[in-house]
């Protein structure tokens, strides 16, 4: 059995935990070498189901190792006995992201020096050592992690490339994109149950549409791309196809789900990641601005990213886009759920509706969080109950 760890960004780690445990995961705490996420313990073969599955995790790590290193000496004679062989062939590019601290290695550049070394020991030949990139384009090199604390080193190595929110289906962006993993996070989030209505009236380029019926269909996140595991050694491609197989049927029926954006622009983006996501004809996608959405009487549930911070020039516009959102929630959405990432609560108190903040989070580096209210009918008179989203620190290996 080995020691895994599912990084997320910070605030998203018991939903990533509750991601694993819904797969049958060993969980173990949610504090792994100064990392944000969570722990787990299982075979290769369950590392790569969970970067098949996994929807809010960031990446998957594989723990090589861990030893007290004080000196460059005992790093390269403890970094010589991990088993390299298993991660890396020869000839395989790396890539190191080193972080230290409180420890007398110090110095990040002279540790990822030292490694090429022992890597070479159990190999025959140091490997190309390469910047790491995540651009699409370029060959990823292995990503090698590697955090020195209070004069411990941890190794782990990457199990899964590019990071997991790049499904493969998003090649059209609209403004402020989010990212995959935040909007399935806070469809979870919002107690959104994927059998009931699901309305996001600024969709932008459809991310949380386009990753609610994902959802609803039980569609693997990861079914359209690669990773990292593929080219270890020993990885079996005919045991992977089988496991993709098996999770690739959804429900017969899926929820209503419409998305909604005054942008024409955006929802043509949106549309067009739609179809490449398979899930096109599961979302009513319509132009059209704030002030006409067209709820079903049916309750349901309304996930939204409006504009803030910025994404809009003045703070005059968003106080009046927030004003004239509540009253629209107020005459339309009586008896829905609504929930709204936002980076400046001040904004959500202009609805004049009763949000509670759910989740905090990063969002592209902005503080946000995730509020929710039940949209009672005369909700008008609520006020917000809110304090400033506090989320926690930035993950250092994300």
């Amino acid at each position: 059995m080995e020691s895994f760890f599912a990084v997320c960004a910070p605030g998203l780690e018991s939903i990533v935990a509750q991601e694993l445990h819904g797969l049958g995961l060993k969980i173990g705490s949610c504090a792994w070498s100064g990392a944000v996420g969570a722990r787990f313990e299982g075979s290769i073969h369950d590392a790569q189901r969970a970067n098949l599955l996994l929807r809010c995790a960031d990446r998957v790590l594989v723990r090589l190792g861990g030893f007290r290193a004080a000196a460059f000496s005992e790093l390269e004679k403890r970094a010589r006995r991990l088993p390299w062989e298993k991660y890396l062939a020869p000839g395989r590019p790396v890539a190191f992201r080193v972080a230290s601290r409180r420890s007398r290695l110090y110095h990040e550049g002279a540790v990822a020096m030292r490694l090429p070394g022992a890597i070479a020991h159990r190999l025959g030949k140091p490997p190309v050592v390469a910047k790491f990139s995540e651009d699409p384009s370029s060959v990823i090199p292995q990503l090698i992690v590697v955090r020195l604390e209070n004069d411990y080193c941890t190794v782990s190595v990457d199990s899964s490339g590019d990071l997991l929110h790049r499904r493969g289906y998003r090649l059209a962006t609209a403004k402020a994109p989010l990212r995959e993993t935040l909007a399935c996070a806070i469809l979870k989030a919002s107690g959104w149950d994927a059998v009931s209505p699901l309305l996001d009236p600024f969709c932008g380029s459809g991310t949380i549409p386009i990753e609610a019926a994902l959802l609803a269909k039980k569609t693997p996140a990861g079914r359209a791309r690669r990773f990292a595991f593929m080219d270890w050694p020993g990885f079996d491609a005919a045991a992977w196809e089988k496991l993709v197989a098996e999770h690739g049927e959804g429900p017969a029926r899926a929820p209503r789900i419409m998305a909604s954006d005054r942008d024409a622009g955006a929802i043509r983006a949106a549309q067009a990641n739609a179809e490449r996501a398979g899930v096109a004809d599961l979302i009513e996608f319509s132009c059209r601005a704030i002030s006409a959405i067209e709820p079903p009487p049916a309750p349901g549930w309304l996930v939204t990213n409006p504009p803030y911070g910025v994404r809009l020039r003045g703070k005059n516009d968003l106080r009046d886009l927030y004003a004239q959102f509540g009253k629209v929630l107020r005459a339309k959405c009586a008896g829905w759920h609504a929930a709204l990432l936002c980076g400046d609560t001040r904004l959500l108190a202009g609805t004049g509706l009763g949000f509670e903040m759910k989740l905090s989070t990063l969002n592209g580096g902005l503080k946000v969080g995730l509020a929710s209210a039940k949209l009672l009918p005369g909700s008008g008179n609520a006020t917000s109950r809110m304090g400033h989203p506090e989320p926690g620190p930035r993950p250092r290996f994300a």
